[in-house]
């Protein structure tokens, strides 16, 4: 019986890269791969196809061939054997193609001992003021790290780990499976490559140890809820002499009771009363940096917005301030007295609407869009 195209079998055009030719080999390999298909004898078959495919147009040499003779070019050389993979081209292709898949991730070639540490998140509230214009917090913050007692190897003081007796310090196994060589970490040792004949009692061999460590934190000028800041290699310690993870710092922001902010700018809502905004006045307002006088013109209506300049928030690079927004409120007055009644209604009537130029706008726009 003619053996099939190589590249139909694996369902790619002759001018397929490597990269190509590997992602089809993997995804038909999975799906045809004995072990998810028990007793299924076509899908072996295919299986077995697919592999003598992927054997020939992986190796640039033996593709060469190929194209250029057909079957003839590598008679012998794409052959399926059942009989184990090692010392063959077949264990760095199953090594590559599914050492992640059924290894958990973990190299043919041994796992790195050293593990790198966890990373930690701490959420830390400031004070609209202390946001402002930058501070430095210390937190207390439960975190492992490296034993002191046994300098992280876990082995107890004049004694030192030994080499795995199992996996003779790879830190992985292999095992047959169907027609598959792989590799898992080693049972006794965890993946470490090492056994540790006497623990060290301070981390019971664990090699860290956990403890609540004071730490220094610098809040820049600037900062705004949501900001995450990070501070590396404060964050959990590695294990077998690995990096330690990295502390991320999440800001929150107190509310506060005057201020709010815009970007870089501050708000501040002022309150006038109604003879302060009609006649004008001079007014003690609050900033940041402490009360400043702001003038207020006559006839200043609510809502207008005063600018002081300079007084707002400097931005995370320190470069430029933003200004504080004044937001003048005018205040309608309440609990009037008798007296104070009659002078209401006196200064309505002898100003009319001549002295409410807002409201006469107001109610000649709606008279222009109702009469049209």
């Amino acid at each position: 019986m003619a053996k099939l195209d190589y590249y139909e079998v694996l369902g790619v055009i002759r001018t397929a890269s490597d990269a190509e030719i590997k992602k089809a080999y993997r995804q038909l390999a999975i799906k045809h791969h004995p072990d998810k298909n028990p007793g299924d004898a076509e899908a072996e078959a295919q299986f077995k196809v697919l592999t003598e495919a992927y054997a020939v147009l992986c190796d640039g040499q033996k593709r060469a061939a190929y194209d250029q003779f057909g079957h003839a070019g590598v008679d012998g050389s794409g052959g399926y054997s059942s009989g184990g993979f090692g010392g063959s081209p077949f264990e760095d292709i199953f090594g590559d193609i599914f050492g992640d898949i059924f290894s958990g991730g973990g190299s043919r070639r041994g796992r790195s001992r050293g593990q790198r540490g966890d990373d930690l998140r701490y959420n830390l509230e400031v004070s609209f003021e202390e946001a402002a214009f930058g501070t430095e917090k210390t937190v207390k913050l439960p975190r492992h790290h490296s034993c002191e007692a046994c300098g992280g190897s876990g082995a107890k003081t004049g004694t030192s780990p030994t080499t795995c007796p199992t996996c003779r310090g790879a830190g992985q196994v292999r095992y047959q499976q169907g027609f598959f060589q792989m590799t898992r970490p080693c049972p006794d040792c965890g993946g470490t490559g090492t056994h540790i004949e006497s623990p060290c009692p301070e981390c019971r061999g664990t090699g860290r140890v956990k403890e609540k460590r004071n730490l220094s934190i610098k809040i820049p000028a600037g900062v705004e809820t949501g900001i995450r800041l990070k501070l590396s290699s404060e964050g959990e310690s590695g294990t077998n002499g690995g990096p330690a993870g990295d502390l991320y710092v999440v800001i929150t922001v107190a509310e506060h009771a005057i201020f709010s902010r815009d970007g870089r700018n501050v708000i501040c809502e002022t309150p006038v009363s109604f003879t302060q905004a009609a006649l004008g006045c001079e007014l003690e307002v609050p900033t940041l940096e402490g009360r400043v006088s702001l003038k207020i013109p006559a006839g200043t209506q609510s809502g207008r917005v005063m600018k002081l300049a300079g007084k707002g928030i400097v931005d995370l690079q320190g470069h430029r301030r933003g200004d504080q927004m004044v937001v003048v409120k005018v205040e309608t007055p309440t609990q009037l007295t008798v007296r104070q009644k009659e002078l209401l209604e006196e200064f309505a009537r002898e100003g009319g609407e001549a002295v409410n130029p807002i409201t006469k706008g107001f109610f000649e726009k709606v008279k222009d869009m109702f009469d049209n």
